[in-house]
């Protein structure tokens, strides 16, 4: 039992079951009732809808047995009815309970199924709890439920209300009961000799509120068959699986598809990590990463707005139907915020890719004005204080303080574990701005269009001054800083995102060699993918969340980079720590666990608020698919 007296914290998510289709999710523990931990609950959009079911049989709780995800819309939980058995010392007594989630609607089936040579009665009976409480409430730990109404408007139906947002309850077979605190749910059902009955209901959510909304057309790639190693296949059915769950679209655009970032907090557009999602999926889809930037262009940046961040051409960070408040922090986001210093330089790199893996040129100069103001951005807007690179800085005081994909606020710091101070000019945005330039310029050359040599010269400018600026030497060795601090210094700890340089262009092939030997050693390498930090600074911690932890797509971008800087002995060590980690995770990779070393531990550590499943986790397992067994591998 948690004392009343201690401070709220945010809920785990380790150890709980989801079944989602974006944006639509449901939480539980492993019986399938809702309501015994602080993430359980039916979600639609950013508010939780109901907080609790719970499903008795004749007054007993089932004994749960068996937990069967199917695919990632899907679960079935199994339990035993022993109150109804027979003496004999086998059960013959099964309850299965079904759940599969859509866009706004879950829908659940209880069969009680019989061995027995006699008919048995089973009383049902199933409670829900509404609670219509905002996402980031919960998130914090301080979700209290909203004030709702509920009416029947049916024999075995009920609308339950709260402001504008509702849902309904369809039984028809069932007997409806409501009161002050929820509504109950009861069916009498009779199972024959050796033989099943079903009873189920559904919930419908409602929510005219959304900006985002889910997808009912099938996705345009199939599965890949992968070479080799089976853990790959696996991983990559799971991942392909949840990426069909995780897509949306706008309720205006139903035929632009994008990856919302993930379960539970983000099922959204992100800039970042939509981006770098269909990036790492292009090798399956080339489409998604078509609409992806089709969408991201057309919330574009137009002028300069302090407050949301936005500047002419730059891409925005996330889109959300209200405010986003982060309790304890002071943390107030605009519904359409902008603070991700490196979301432009993504969408130039993600057209680049996807035009060179087939995107229709009708298609990709259909994006050129977006093109346009997205280079421009880098060259004219992107670097707040003169120096020659790209770098944020929160002017609100209630922003994001950090703005690259590392966003905690103690996630760029020294190796003496003091944190630097702002304008933040990221090691790894400048690789993505020198990629994007060239890129960029390539793109304008095939389209005819003026404006590369400008591109060309800028690049090779941020080149030499990232050359002078940024490498540091410590008892670890010689690398890139993390970061150029507000003066100008290079912040000396060794971190994942010097990987994210690999591939770029921005470093000479011996310093990707080096760059490489330092990821893949004991500082960095966990045996379960490449740690955030360097167990050699004063601020690693294993459960740090950008601090000493591995997340999968990091280790997967490093990976990849390594891989087109020629270094695949080193792709292939990183990719078999990210296998063991995948196998670990039963194929489901969250977005982050533990840095704890696989010399310790046999199993990846979790780290427990992680969410799952998440998008860029996911397309991970199409890099690693591509680097464990080689480009030739992969077919569809």
């Amino acid at each position: 039992m948690t004392d009343s007296t201690s401070p709220p914290v945010q809920p785990l998510l380790s150890d709980a079951v989801i079944a989602l289709r974006a944006p639509t999710q449901v939480w539980s523990g492993r019986s399938g009732d809702l309501g015994a931990s602080a993430i359980d609950g039916v979600y639609h959009g950013d508010v939780r809808h109901v907080r609790a079911v719970a499903l008795t049989v004749d007054a007993a709780r089932p004994e749960w047995i068996s937990v069967a995800p199917r695919g990632a819309s899907a679960v079935v939980f199994g339990g035993l009815l022993r109150a109804l058995d027979d003496p004999t010392p086998d059960p013959k007594v099964r309850l299965r309970r079904e759940r599969v989630v859509g866009d706004g609607v879950v829908e659940e089936t209880l069969t009680v199924i019989s061995h027995l040579d006699e008919q048995v009665e089973v009383g049902l009976r199933v409670r829900i709890e509404p609670d219509f409480a905002p996402l980031q409430q919960i998130k914090a730990g301080i979700a209290g439920p909203e004030v709702w109404t509920a009416v029947t408007e049916a024999p075995g139906s009920v609308t339950v209300r709260a402001a504008e947002r509702s849902f309904v309850i369809d039984a028809p077979d069932a007997g409806v009961e409501v009161d002050a605190d929820g509504i109950t749910l009861r069916w009498r059902v009779t199972a024959l000799p050796r033989a099943a009955v079903a009873a189920s209901w559904t919930l419908r959510l409602d929510d005219p509120g959304l900006v985002v909304r889910g997808t009912t057309r099938p996705v345009s790639w199939t599965v890949p068959h992968v070479g080799g190693d089976p853990r790959v296949q696996r991983w990559m059915d799971a991942a392909l699986g949840d990426l069909d769950a995780l897509r949306l679209t706008l309720p205006d655009l139903p035929g632009e598809e994008f990856y919302a970032a993930g379960a539970p907090w983000f099922l959204t557009l992100f800039g970042r990590d939509s981006l770098w999602a269909a990036r790492l999926a292009l090798p399956v889809d080339h489409r998604m990463a078509a609409s992806t930037l089709r969408v991201l262009a057309r919330f574009q940046g137009t002028r300069t707005d302090v407050g949301t961040a936005e500047q002419p051409g730059k891409i925005l960070h996330e889109l959300r139907g209200e405010p986003l408040v982060i309790p304890g922090e002071d943390v107030i986001l605009p519904p359409v915020y902008y603070g991700t210093v490196d979301a432009t330089a993504l969408w130039v790199c993600l057209l680049a890719d996807a035009w060179r893996a087939g995107m229709p040129e009708g298609e990709v100069r259909a994006l050129l004005p977006a093109l346009r103001g997205a280079l421009d951005w880098l060259l004219h807007h992107g670097d707040s204080d003169g120096d020659g690179f790209i770098d944020y800085i929160d002017e609100t005081g209630h922003g994001l303080a950090n703005q690259g994909w590392k966003d905690s606020g103690d996630s760029i710091q020294w190796r003496s574990g003091e944190l630097a101070e702002g304008p933040i000019a990221l090691c790894e945005v400048q690789g993505y701005a020198y990629e994007a330039a060239r890129a960029g310029a390539d793109l304008l050359d095939h389209l005819g269009e003026p404006g590369s040599a400008e591109l060309r010269s800028w690049a090779a400018t941020l080149k030499a001054r990232f050359a002078e600026a940024y490498w540091v030497t410590t008892e670890e060795g010689r690398y890139p800083a993390i970061a150029l601090d507000r003066h100008k210094q290079p912040v000396d700890t060794l971190t994942s995102n010097i990987g994210h340089l690999l591939g770029t262009g921005i470093l000479e092939p011996d310093e990707e060699a080096g760059v490489a030997a330092l990821l893949t050693g004991p500082s960095m390498l966990s045996g379960y993918g490449v740690r955030t930090m360097s167990t050699g600074a004063r601020g690693y911690w294993p459960l740090s969340y950008h601090g000493g932890s591995v997340w999968t797509h990091d280790s997967a971008i490093i990976a990849r980079g390594m891989a087109l800087a020629g270094l695949h002995d080193a792709a292939a060590t990183v990719v078999d720590g990210l296998l063991a980690a995948a196998e670990g995770f039963g194929f489901r990779m969250p977005e982050l666990h533990a840095g704890d070393s696989a010399a310790e531990t046999s199993v990846p550590t979790p780290y427990p608020a992680a969410c799952r499943p998440q998008a860029w986790s996911a397309a991970a397992a199409i890099t690693a698919a591509q680097i464990a067994g080689g480009q030739s591998t992969l077919t569809t």
